[in-house]
């Protein structure tokens, strides 16, 4: 049977390449048409090696429990809340601490995602190979499609 229904992982991290990610994966979702209700799952993954503070006893508080995180929150999911609100598409909003790609796949494969859409910036061989690519990392790990989209 052809499930039109779709459930969309976006990858969000504030930068325009995962602004263009974001309404792309809007497109898609809004292109199945109202009727079939696909989902986007917007994922901010957050590093998970907390700033130590000047003694190791004490550890840094978490960004997500500080005075300043709504306000961060609210610039880094503008574009795909604006966009989905727009579409009417239904929208939740995850975040999550650790190494991007892997928590991506985690996410897509606990979840039963059926498209990751996530921005590349198209850089080269070189900076791949010493930076490494989170979107080549999931392009080529995950079990279920991925849209890259161009930054």
């Amino acid at each position: 049977m052809l499930n039109l229904r779709k459930k969309i992982l976006v990858a969000i991290d504030g930068t325009p390449q995962s602004d263009k990610a974001a309404e792309e994966a809007v497109r898609l979702a809004a292109g199945t048409g109202s009727q079939f209700n696909s989902k986007i799952y917007a994922l901010l993954v957050l590093p998970n090696d907390l700033s130590s503070t000047y003694t190791d006893f004490v550890p840094s508080t978490p960004v997500t429990e500080t005075e300043q995180w709504n306000e961060i929150r609210q610039r880094i999911f503008y574009v795909i809340e604006k966009s989905a609100m727009d579409h009417n598409v239904p929208l939740e909003l995850v975040v999550e601490y650790g190494e991007p790609a892997e928590k991506l796949l985690e996410f897509s494969e606990k979840e039963g995602i059926d498209v990751i859409v996530i921005g590349s910036s198209g850089k080269g061989f070189l900076q791949r190979r010493l930076k490494g690519s989170v979107s080549h990392k999931v392009a080529s790990s995950a079990k279920c499609s991925v849209y890259l989209v161009r930054g």
